[in-house]
């Protein structure tokens, strides 16, 4: 579990900083993304799978409701700003750097790292739910990648893109600006009500009892 969530993180690390440059002169932007996301797909699967094999020892804490709704509600959020961190992100892969120019939108206004913000947020209520060790590897490593991650990222947009992204960091924020959120928009809103909907309608696939509103209504 340890070797696996060390080589999903490092991996994400080594070729977005050090490494980038060589693998990009050597294979292409296009083909540097290929290789990119293959190996952050394996390194994921090993994750995943050494995750369910990994042993199941007793919560740290108790779970009742008042944590699974603060998990839920975390969650949910998390949706949102996934969902939205695909409008006018100026951070995506063959995205017009000019874009960073230009006054943030959607769920942009509430940080500008809402997809890293979504995959934290995500993380940290996992762990409020399954408070297990092996959890706060698993869903640890996500958090840490995400968070750290979004300052890396700062400092390569930074090196590529001058001027166009120091207005940008001047137009956002960091941390999740809460009542920006809400102004969001129906479209970041509605496509991660959607997602959180059906996500926690599935984790009865996993075996892992009820989640979300499914824990308490039988929809």
């Amino acid at each position: 579990m340890i070797a696996a969530s060390l080589s999903f993180v490092g991996s994400h690390f080594l070729m977005s900083h050090p490494l980038r440059t060589s693998l990009v002169r050597r294979f292409g932007a296009n083909g540097f993304m290929v290789v990119y996301s293959a190996i952050s797909l394996i390194t994921f699967a090993w994750m995943i799978i050494a995750f369910g094999r990994a042993p199941k020892a007793d919560g740290l804490w108790p779970v009742g409701d008042i944590v699974w709704v603060a998990a839920s509600v975390l969650t949910l959020i998390a949706a949102v700003l996934f969902a939205g961190s695909f409008i006018r992100n100026p951070s995506l892969p063959g995205v017009p750097d000019a874009l960073a120019a230009q006054s943030p939108s959607g769920v942009f206004k509430a940080t500008r790292h809402p997809m890293m913000w979504g995959f934290a947020l995500w993380g940290v209520g996992h762990i409020l739910v399954a408070p297990r060790i092996d959890n706060f590897i698993f869903s640890g490593s996500i958090v840490f990648l995400a968070l750290a991650g979004s300052k890396a990222q700062e400092i390569k947009k930074r090196n590529l893109m001058g001027g166009q992204w120091a207005k940008w960091l001047r137009r956002t924020h960091f941390f999740v600006r809460p009542v920006a959120l809400l102004r969001a928009g129906i479209g970041p809103w509605g496509a991660g009500i959607l997602i959180w909907i059906i996500a926690t309608w599935a984790h009865p696939f996993w075996d892992v009892g009820g989640a979300g509103l499914f824990r308490w209504f039988d929809l």
